[in-house]
């Protein structure tokens, strides 16, 4: 049986995949970028750390103490416009529907296999420090609300 976090992050995909007609629209008094850009990144974010995941070594996994991410997973939120995305996770200046299709079809299919990963898979997150398994899950589900809150209030 998956886990919540997994559960969860499915629904998130349903979500992202409900967006996807609207990845045009633009509220500049919510965000500078537009609905696809949230999108685009918001998947970006999950294949990247599902594949860094997937290819990490479990025996180099160390637990570390990390006063951010306890404040921020304990508070089940990520403000918004404090931190710059890694270059490798912002979307390009065109983004296209099928683009995102795409990553949304990559992502259903890695998050199908995340669950046969060791617990000591990991993920080293530039602010949070590196993540567990089940914490990486946690940071996904609460990075993907975040953008997702915002393309809802960009559509408001």
């Amino acid at each position: 049986m998956p886990n919540t976090n997994i559960k969860k992050l499915r629904v998130q995909l349903s979500q992202i995949e409900a967006f996807m007609p609207h990845f045009r629209a633009v509220n500049t008094s919510v965000s500078k970028v537009s609905v696809g850009w949230q999108l685009d990144h918001s998947l970006k974010v999950i294949n990247g750390v599902f594949n860094t995941m997937a290819n990490s070594n479990p025996k180099h996994y160390k637990r570390n103490f990390n006063l951010s991410r306890i404040i921020l997973f304990s508070l089940n939120y990520i403000p918004r416009g404090n931190a710059k995305s890694p270059k490798i996770v912002v979307p390009p200046n065109t983004i296209l529907e099928k683009d995102l299709e795409k990553q949304l079809h990559t992502a259903k299919r890695l998050l199908d296999g995340i669950g046969t990963l060791d617990e000591a898979h990991h993920f080293k997150h530039f602010i949070f420090g590196t993540l567990s398994k089940k914490q990486t899950l946690r940071f996904l589900r609460l990075h993907t609300h975040h953008h997702l809150k915002i393309i809802g209030d960009i559509l408001k």
